[in-house]
């Protein structure tokens, strides 16, 4: 009897709990009444966000007019869950402040996104339902909205492009020696007074040392004659033809006294006549503190007939004595030019004397040794020589801080920069402190750095590395602008020009197996099935890490059944 009684009980107890929670248990029977559409339909990470946008339709006769319902999308992998901002929609009836889902039928708006985590890489969108109506609550059953999360801006390289300052060695620099001999007016013959000028012997001297020195060599000589422009042409022309007889006779005798009379060997010796020297006027002018000079230039230059031109200098020689003892006198001349090659020191021997002796090596040799090797840890020695034996100059400590940088070491890298910051804070500094601050994760400081870095296309590579971080695309695209870069690339696949982004992949000349991975998510996008498993194969035979990657990118998720995908990423 009393158990009769129990029953009856909880039968009753039952019959109440269904009949209070009929509308909620009707709402979840139709719940796959509700349609969902889902952008992106597969989520995607731009920045370190994952954003979402829901838009639901409720068909009529399915919302209560006396419940609410709170829907939170959330992201589910295994065991973990991240839970996006919960939705709350209400029945016409509900006096609160949410979405009103009409008893007709209604829509609904919703958009939210979370901060990425890796653990969510490879997971599901579900929507978590719950609704109540009064103090009765009931979960619906979880729902799959999409699937997640694409990671493919997570393979952009962060490491940025250090600049090193460039040297400015040059191996083979032309120079020139020179002397002259003056004459008096109207006058050819060599004075002993002119051979006896400390001009001369130090000219002679400095030729014979050069013939001395097997690093200098000879590229021809020229006699060069002049008269000064204050007489007639005819006149003039006359007596610099014949000063450079006595010229050419008074510098071939001096050389060959000194023996290196070679100089002056027909092959190399060229004789030059100039009648009227209105060059060297002009120069002597312009260089002089001769008072009214430009106006006296002007008048010169208006005459172009020479006999005019003749009488006016003449003229205006007899008016200024100054022309007449400053400038005139000098432009009565054989002038010898002894034209050289000062060459330096070779690629092997600069090697072979930093081998032995770094210091021995001249700042711009020791700076342009560095540009002789690729290997990594002999740039860096070369580099703290440099540094060690011109530590004044900036760009010793600059490259040094590249070159540690090469090699991965970011702290001791940035000691050396801010050394070269304090000697000189310009943009290829600032550029390189910059990749420093970008390897750090301090993307706001390697953004201001930057902005005051430049325009080469180290620092717009760099910007456009840091838009991509950001997850502004377009902007990366711009930056890049034509580089032939795998960032380059990887923003033109972010923003979903698979096409370019394939260009670009097949124009870098780089073995990288990133080169591969990424031309097989174009495969992947494109539906081409070779291009996607030759290059994903190509990819993992390279990079472990890759590989391992590959096997939870969802960008290859139709893949993820296929025998022959998992024969690659296994």
């Amino acid at each position: 009897m009393k158990r009769n009684n129990l029953i009856l009980v909880s039968a009753l107890v039952v019959g109440i709990v269904f009949s209070g929670c009929s509308p909620l248990k009707k709402m979840k029977d139709k719940a796959n009444d509700v349609k969902y559409t889902v952008n992106p339909p597969v989520l995607e990470l731009v920045g370190d966000q994952v954003a979402i946008s829901i838009n639901g339709s409720y068909p009529a006769k399915f919302f209560n007019k006396n419940v609410i319902m709170t829907l939170t999308p959330t992201l589910q992998s295994g065991s973990n869950e991240l839970d996006f901002d919960a939705y709350k929609v209400q029945g016409e009836n509900v006096k609160e402040n949410n979405k009103v889902i009409k008893y007709d039928g209604e829509t609904f708006n919703y958009s939210s996104k979370v901060t990425y985590k890796p653990e969510f890489q490879l997971s599901e969108l579900m929507l978590k339902t719950s609704a109540s109506k009064g103090s009765k609550a009931l979960d619906f059953d979880p729902y799959k909205l999409a699937d997640g999360i694409i990671t493919t801006c997570l393979l952009v390289d962060k490491n940025g492009k250090a600049t090193p300052a460039a040297d400015k060695y040059v191996r083979i620099t032309p120079d020139a020696y020179q002397a002259d001999i003056k004459y008096l007016i109207q006058q050819s013959d060599v004075r002993t007074a002119e051979t006896k000028k400390p001009e001369i012997k130090e000219f002679t001297e400095t030729v014979k040392a050069a013939a001395a020195n097997e690093r200098i060599q000879f590229t021809g000589t020229q006699l060069s004659a002049y008269a000064s422009p204050d007489g007639p042409y005819a006149l003039n022309e006359k007596l610099s033809s014949s000063r450079e007889k006595t010229g050419k006779d008074f510098f071939v005798k001096n050389f060959k006294a000194a023996k290196v009379e070679d100089v002056v060997k027909s092959d190399l010796l060229k004789v030059v006549v100039t009648p009227e020297d209105w060059d060297g006027f002009k120069t002597l002018m312009e260089e002089s503190d001769i008072a009214d000079k430009q106006l006296v230039l002007r008048v010169l230059s208006m005459y172009s007939d020479p006999e005019v031109r003749d009488r006016e200098i003449h003229n205006l020689a007899a008016a200024f004595d100054e022309i007449k003892v400053k400038i005139l006198p000098q432009l009565r001349r054989s002038k010898m030019t002894v034209n050289v090659e000062i060459i330096g020191l070779s690629d092997q021997e600069i090697n072979a004397q930093f081998d032995s002796d770094p210091s021995k090596l001249k700042l711009e040799e020791i700076l342009y040794a560095g540009t002789l090797t690729q290997d990594a840890n002999r740039k860096l020695s070369i580099y703290q020589a440099a540094a060690r034996y011109y530590p004044s100059d900036y760009r010793t400590k600059n490259n040094l801080g590249v070159a540690l940088l090469n090699l991965d070491r970011t702290g001791e890298a940035k000691t050396a920069l801010n050394d070269a910051k304090s000697i000189e804070n310009n943009e290829i500094v600032k550029n390189n402190l910059a990749v420093v601050a970008l390897r750090e994760g301090d993307i706001t400081a390697a953004e201001e750095l930057l902005t005051s870095a430049g325009s080469s296309d180290d620092v717009k590579f760099n910007l456009g590395t840091i838009k991509i971080i950001q997850g502004k695309y377009s902007e990366a695209i711009s930056y890049f602008g034509n580089q032939v870069e795998v960032n380059a690339a990887l923003a033109k696949l972010l923003a979903k020009q698979n096409d370019a982004a394939l260009s670009t992949l097949n124009s870098v000349k780089s073995d990288d197996a990133l080169v591969y991975y990424l031309k097989a998510v174009v495969g992947a996008r494109t539906q081409n099935n070779d291009l996607m498993m030759n290059n994903l194969r190509t990819a993992c035979s390279k990079s472990a890490e890759l590989k391992a990657n590959a096997k939870k990118d969802i960008e290859f998720g139709k893949y993820f059944q296929d025998n022959t995908f998992k024969s690659i990423v296994q």
